[in-house]
């Protein structure tokens, strides 16, 4: 389930800048995209409750989506939010705002989205999820609309949910986290090794709370190696199973 982890730390967010741009319409949703176009593989990247302007998700030091367009996909940020992402300033109780976000509309509204990237060609797709996001990712993985999948720092999942993935999935948590303790990310894993057809990747980072892989500070050194870290096993495991 979602804890109060999930809304912690919020970014300064920023609706512009990026090396991709924002569209007003692909596959009925505004989104940043980023890379070639003419690419065969493509990422769907699915923000946490802060959303697809969230500066490191789009921009800053990492840049993840362009950082992974830079591997040859086509990337697709959507805004699933619809410009409405969880403001910290607004003393609204967080379950509130989950409760009006439900990821379960995400994932209905995520099918035209790879039906669009799918129109341009691409073979093959893979969607990672952050937070808000990975539930949305696995809901995907259940159906067949992708070929690989990577959750980081989840929240909203369930046991039965990962007995139901149909398509390789890489889980990438922390050690701090209340949303999906170690505790919870070492039952997913059991489940995915009872399962000889679905491979999978389990990886608990040392020292670093839930949302560390999009919400850190540039000025913390550890921190920022721990993103690129994530940042290169998602990478991974694209170029694993989408290439």
């Amino acid at each position: 389930m979602a804890s109060s982890h999930c809304f912690e730390n919020p970014p300064a967010l920023e609706p512009a800048s990026g090396g991709g741009e924002v569209v007003d319409d692909f596959g009925g949703q505004k989104a940043y995209v980023t890379g070639s176009a003419g690419s065969k593989a493509a990422v769907v990247l699915i923000s946490d409750a802060f959303g697809f302007e969230a500066p490191n998700l789009r921009y800053a030091m990492n840049m993840i989506a362009d950082k992974v367009a830079s591997s040859g996909y086509f990337v697709v940020v959507p805004d699933f939010l619809h410009g409405d992402p969880y403001d910290p300033s607004n003393h609204s109780n967080p379950g509130m705002w989950v409760q009006s976000h439900n990821p379960l509309n995400a994932f209905e509204e995520a099918k035209p989205v790879i039906a669009a990237i799918k129109e341009k060609g691409v073979s093959s797709i893979g969607a990672a999820g952050y937070c808000w996001g990975a539930k949305v990712v696995v809901e995907l993985a259940k159906v067949h609309e992708i070929q690989a999948a990577v959750l980081l720092h989840p929240s909203l999942l369930t046991v039965d949910d990962i007995k139901e993935v149909k398509c390789p999935i890489s889980i990438l948590g922390a050690e701090i986290d209340r949303s999906s303790p170690p505790e919870l990310l070492k039952q997913f894993e059991q489940i995915l090794s009872a399962n000889s057809e679905i491979d999978h990747f389990v990886k608990i980072f040392p020292g670093v709370a839930h949302g560390w892989a999009v919400r850190y500070s540039d000025d913390d050194a550890a921190a920022v190696t721990s993103a690129k870290e994530a940042l290169q096993d998602m990478s991974h495991w694209f170029n694993k199973y989408l290439n």
